[in-house]
């Protein structure tokens, strides 16, 4: 199966082109995807800012052009004194994505915090200012998972701290009034090349790529509610490369303020995820279930779906890839070969 790849118009290769743009946890799992995909569009007067301490978040930076990389306390500092004027464009895609950190103050100072200062010294400086929220600030869909209207989220209740620490910002922005000026992306369950650093927080499919290596079976957890059958709960499953897509286009519309979902919009289930990666190896399907840590089994999300209305009104028209389609083009062309974007 042939790679697919991001299609632009050379309008829109030019603008970028002409763009100077910082990306931080640029070399990270989101974050490496949207320096490709500027990359494609000939955007290269990039500055990435981010921990890059393992060897396989130095090989997603390897393929890439950009011109600059800070740590993020240098970055934090030079923020303070009006670095942040000098771009057109800051993408806050870093930040600790740890769904079982127990480290609520770390959270704090790094999710939410550090968040607040780019944010406003983004926008003292009148840039455009985009930043990752999480589709986990949903908690357990019984608030709704709308992304507007905004006094909707003081009735959300995250469950896990990392949620909190995303959703901490996400009410900021709306107490502050920033939410006509930014845009927050809730991103829903991205998966694609470049994430096997995230260790535990990779996806299913690159976990299910190792496991029937390894074993030739697929584990997922066994389901602790009457409504959903083992294997059967599901989540919104998003290729990466469609949500650098989202992204870019939200960053460069400037009607596009406040939070949007980033999802394809159609919940899946984790076994017709599991027959995908079976099939594109060409495997007959082998699923075991086994039994879900205790300390994460009152906190599991059964079901997640974006509501992708506001997206769409936006003006976003690209045709998103199908989950069989795109877990083909991430297995056949990213993991089989070891490959990450770029190479």
């Amino acid at each position: 199966m042939r790679e697919t790849t991001l299609s632009s118009g050379s309008s829109a290769n030019y603008h970028w082109a002409e763009r100077r743009v910082l990306v931080t946890g640029g070399a990270g799992f989101i974050g490496s995807a949207l320096v490709w995909a500027l990359n494609q569009r000939n955007c290269k007067n990039i500055v990435i800012a981010d921990f890059a301490t393992n060897e396989t978040k130095r090989r997603n930076l390897a393929p890439l052009e950009f011109q600059e990389y800070l740590e993020p306390e240098d970055l934090l500092q030079k923020a303070k004194a009006g670095y942040l004027a000098s771009f057109d464009y800051i993408f806050h895609l870093g930040a600790c994505s740890s769904t079982t950190e127990t480290d609520a103050a770390y959270l704090r100072r790094n999710n939410f915090e550090y968040t607040k200062i780019l944010a406003e010294n983004s926008l003292r400086a009148g840039k455009r200012f985009v930043y990752a929220s999480s589709a986990a600030t949903y908690g357990d869909g019984s608030a709704g998972m709308d992304d507007f209207p905004y006094e909707g989220l003081e009735k959300l209740r995250p469950l896990n701290l990392y949620a909190e620490s995303k959703h901490l910002f996400d009410l900021e922005a709306w107490r502050q009034g920033w939410l006509d000026r930014i845009v927050g992306l809730k991103y829903f369950n991205v998966f694609g090349p470049n994430e096997n650093h995230k260790g535990d927080m990779r996806s299913l499919i690159n976990k299910s790529y190792e496991q029937i290596r390894e074993t030739g079976t697929i584990q997922l957890f066994k389901s602790y509610r009457a409504e959903f059958a083992d294997g059967e709960q599901k989540r919104d499953f998003l290729y990466v490369k469609d949500a650098v897509e989202m992204t870019l286009h939200l960053a460069d519309t400037s009607s596009a303020n406040g939070l949007f979902n980033i999802g394809s919009g159609q919940a899946h289930s984790w076994n017709k995820l599991a027959d995908a990666v079976f099939s594109a190896l060409g495997k007959a399907p082998s699923i075991e279930y086994v039994e879900m840590p205790l300390q994460i089994r009152e906190k599991y999300q059964y079901f997640t779906e974006a509501n992708t209305r506001r997206l769409l009104a936006s003006g976003y028209s690209r045709p998103i890839t199908t989950l069989r389609d795109a877990i083909q083009d991430y297995v056949v062309n990213y993991l089989v070969p070891g490959r990450v974007l770029g190479e």
